[in-house]
């Protein structure tokens, strides 16, 4: 039986808030895609430093590809495993002054102005799979509306073909138009790679967009809903 692309048992946080962080067991499958709902903006950047090994649990065990965060302890052991994964929030920021293609050649390489022509290939394919418009490519990332600057982060996210999909609250700042197709463009993204994704938001309707599998958490207990 293959093991879970991630795996959250008993596990709690302490982080300032009112109560900790609680998740008795979050199981993601491969090529699973699971939204988890009742989590605020700082709750959410919590479970992603548990997830990503960036911190560690007060209690409980989080594994992350077969292997327990814990047992990780070696920074290039760590950046190793932070290459697994790909980061869908607004806290990962755009240079504005730049192109899309300028910024989705940057996990490539440094030389982005112009990108030699392998890079700026990749950088292409990347946009084109995410859905971001042919005739936008050439515009500066601050100057394109919100819907367009997630489907651009989205596609950086996939730049190194991780292994889990990560997206923090990324319906927040969409307008309700753009909030369902946004959910479904991601949905099929992960499914035409066989990809696992975990979206943490507080939208219902993006939650049924983005995902096969939509659960809420219990803050007082830990416990997930399965909606």
């Amino acid at each position: 039986m293959t093991a879970p692309v991630l795996e959250l048992t008993g596990v709690t946080k302490n982080y300032g808030a009112l109560r900790p962080l609680r998740l008795q067991q979050l199981v993601v499958a491969p090529g699973e895609q699971v939204a988890l709902l009742g989590l605020d903006q700082p709750a959410a950047e919590v479970l992603i430093n548990l997830v990503t090994g960036a911190t560690l649990p007060d209690t409980g065990e989080v594994k992350v590809f077969g292997r327990a965060t814990a047992e990780i302890t070696e920074s290039a052991d760590w950046l190793t495993l932070l290459d697994r994964f790909g980061m869908v929030s607004e806290r990962a920021a755009l240079l504005d002054a730049m192109t899309v293609i300028q910024n989705l050649a940057l996990p490539f390489s440094l030389e982005i102005d112009p990108a030699p022509p392998d890079v700026a290939n990749q950088a292409s394919a990347l946009a084109r799979e995410v859905g971001v418009a042919e005739q936008l490519w050439g515009r500066r990332a601050g100057e394109l509306d919100a819907a367009t600057r997630m489907q651009i982060r989205l596609a950086r996210a996939l730049a190194f073909n991780p292994g889990l999909l990560l997206l923090e609250h990324p319906s927040a700042t969409l307008p309700r138009e753009d909030v369902i197709r946004f959910g479904i463009n991601v949905r099929l993204v992960a499914e035409r790679r066989s990809l696992a994704a975990l979206t943490i938001t507080a939208d219902a309707e993006f939650a049924g967009a983005v995902s096969s599998s939509a659960v809420a958490l219990e803050p007082a207990t830990g416990h997930l809903l399965r909606l």
